[in-house]
């Protein structure tokens, strides 16, 4: 038994040969950029076929457990555990084919802000950049760091990551939003309760070849020395980059690489997906849903609560998932948010075709 339907392994087989073919051509040697896109592609179609392929094998792993255990061979719990690595693979799969969004294969550019608060925010702000890093790890992704600003005495004031792997951007865009915590403070002598607030940005990175007008005498440039997390990036020399594109007032920093000149390569990056965002949110309607609108850091406007005192729940207010293990969910175990974020935005996408398109999908 193969795996097809959505799979389509034949279909991403030949888009492969073609991706090889063009890659191929000399007109393509002279455009690194281009040359980088057929290359993401290739890697993307590749993925797909790996997934169709050990579908199959745990298919027919269980298949044949399935055979030796009504032949009365004892595989009672080599049978279950296939039949559970086939449903979760199965599982995640059907994750995979909700990303359909334009810019969801994208890597994904993770901003994290303390709320009000001080000390107590910025912690917070640090524990859920710890949360997103390692469970970018758990999936094999390449979390980056391109800049961190210290809290005065602890946390952070503002971090940014690139998420880079496969649909980063299509299973975090959900995680874009004001996230609360309750805990006893530890900041706190008295050792009464606090409640934090922090917010994240999730931004798609953008390829090259996407048109966005920036204009180098809208920008302000200034540059620092730069400090990160630990001091493991402090630099003698002005390499850190700060970037404000006067018409719009967005400011990106990046302090990541000893390089100015890389620094401010990779501050462009999240300038160009910012303002792209933007002009996007600006112009389609559709977009600005995704997006959703700018809410104030502080109580009632929060996506999800973290509730560590008096008892143990992370709950998500937009799909009501709620998991009692917060720790394990601090811990970067976030599948069960992610997933059912994903429904909700299929379902909601349901919702507002018109009868005649649904009917016929």
């Amino acid at each position: 038994m193969r795996c097809g339907g959505s799979f389509d392994v034949e279909a991403k087989h030949a888009s492969v040969r073609a991706l090889d073919d063009r890659l191929a051509q000399p007109a393509v040697w002279g455009a690194p950029e281009e040359a980088a896109r057929l290359r993401k592609e290739r890697a993307r179609q590749l993925g797909g076929i790996a997934v169709a392929d050990r579908l199959t094998t745990l298919l027919e792993e269980a298949e044949t457990l399935l055979a030796l255990a009504s032949e009365g061979e004892n595989v009672d719990a080599d049978l279950a555990g296939a039949v559970d690595a086939l449903g979760r693979g199965v599982e995640q799969t059907e994750l995979d084919t909700l990303l359909t969004g334009e810019y969801d294969t994208a890597d994904a550019i993770l901003e994290v802000h303390p709320g009000a608060g001080g000390t107590e925010s910025q912690d917070w702000a640090e524990m859920l950049v710890r949360m997103y890093t390692r469970w970018a790890e758990q999936r094999g992704y390449r979390p980056e760091i391109l800049d961190w600003q210290d809290g005065e005495e602890a946390g952070v004031k503002s971090v940014t990551l690139c998420v880079r792997g496969p649909n980063a951007y299509g299973y975090l865009k959900g995680e874009r939003g004001v996230h609360r915590l309750v805990r006893i403070s530890p900041y706190d002598a008295q050792g009464r309760r606090h409640t934090s607030f922090a917010s994240v940005e999730i931004l798609p990175e953008v390829d090259d070849d996407v048109e966005v007008e920036i204009d180098d005498k809208d920008l302000r440039v200034d540059t620092y020395r730069a400090s990160g997390a630990g001091g493991q990036h402090v630099n003698k020399t002005e390499s850190a980059i700060r970037i404000t594109h006067v018409p719009s007032g967005v400011v990106v920093a990046c302090q990541n690489e000893r390089s100015q000149h890389r620094n401010r390569e990779l501050a462009m990056k999240v300038l160009r997906a910012k303002l792209f965002t933007l002009a996007q949110q600006q112009a389609d309607e559709k977009i600005a849903r995704e997006v959703g609108e700018k809410k104030r850091i502080e109580w009632g406007s929060q996506i999800r609560s973290y509730v560590l005192a008096p008892y143990r729940l992370v709950k998500d207010h937009r799909t009501n998932h709620e998991v009692g293990a917060a720790d394990r969910v601090l811990d970067g175990d976030l599948e069960g948010f992610l997933r059912a974020t994903l429904l909700a935005q299929r379902d909601t996408a349901r919702a507002t075709l018109p009868r005649s398109k649904e009917a016929g999908s």
